[in-house]
């Protein structure tokens, strides 16, 4: 579970130096017809599905990009400018692009804005160029900060990005992350705060990353949390509980039924999967996710 956590981490703050250090944006057009794959999944449709490239790392990017399209799998999430050939070779769309902020160092630190505002206003861009919907944030590290100082700092924050957000079309997603087991001391570890660091902020272009793993571990009572909480979620990821595998019969949560009662919000976002396959055989693992989830 350790080094599951990393990889994560190491993912996210690795794909955010990529687009930093990057000069320039080479012109991407996701919609200019990709290579298609026949006999593609025909799904229903209801529940546009991605997935994050982290968990599926050690497969090369051809293999797992014709792989995905072959199982309806609309797009990628967490990745960043030098990923976009791949996805759009395949016509994927980036679902979820690196964003700005790390798990420990995020918005909650005044001393972190400047350098945050700066990734902010340079992968915004980048995002809107590459047409995805969503960047990623994150709230950081509590260390003995009290949730009201973190909650003010976040908003006054993203009071300031929503303009640019609103802007280029492009959603900030501020993730849900527990704090129990695998990210200890992270702070926008509630959805009942993450909540109202939304309503403060007051923008349709900044949202929460509701991810169903997590707030599992730290809050259960999913189904009715999502519904109750729905206009300010702009994303999910999912997850088996325990372990961050399979959300199959070998763990405790009911994805069947979650999905549909997102369906039943009105939901037209993505639901990406981000679990870490505990079989060998990863694709056969994403396959039947998506089978679960196409409600």
């Amino acid at each position: 579970m350790i080094a599951e956590t990393m990889s994560r981490r190491d993912a996210v703050r690795t794909f955010a130096a990529g687009i930093t250090g990057m000069a320039a944006l080479t012109d991407v057009a996701l919609a200019a017809g990709g290579e298609k794959p026949e006999g593609a999944a025909r799904l229903k449709g209801n529940i546009k599905q991605s997935v994050s490239r982290w968990c599926f790392g050690s497969i090369p990017w051809d293999e797992f990009c014709k792989a995905c399209k072959e199982m309806g799998i609309v797009g990628v999430d967490l990745v960043g400018e030098a990923d976009i050939p791949h996805l759009q070779k395949y016509d994927l769309i980036p679902t979820c692009f690196s964003g700005f902020g790390s798990i420990g160092d995020g918005l909650n630190r005044k001393e972190n804005h400047v350098k945050c505002m700066e990734q902010c206003k340079k992968n915004i861009a980048l995002a809107a160029k590459c047409k995805a919907p969503n960047v990623i944030t994150f709230s950081g590290n509590r260390r003995g900060q009290p949730d009201e100082e973190g909650l003010d700092n976040c908003a006054l924050f993203l009071k300031e990005a929503r303009k640019i957000a609103e802007d280029a079309s492009v959603t900030i997603v501020v993730e849900l992350l527990n704090s129990k087991v695998d990210h200890k001391d992270y702070q926008c570890d509630h959805t009942a705060w993450g909540a109202e660091l939304c309503k403060r902020v007051g923008s349709p272009n900044v949202k929460l990353l509701y991810d169903i793993y997590h707030m599992q571990i730290m809050e259960g009572d999913i189904i009715r949390t999502i519904q109750q909480n729905i206009q300010h979620i702009g994303h999910f990821h999912t997850g088996g509980n325990p372990g961050r595998h399979e959300i199959d019969e070998t763990q405790e949560l009911n994805y069947g039924a979650i999905c549909q009662a997102i369906v039943k919000t009105g939901y037209k976002g993505y639901v990406a999967h981000e679990f870490v396959p505990a079989r060998q055989d990863k694709l056969a693992s994403l396959r039947q996710a998506v089978g679960i989830c196409d409600v």
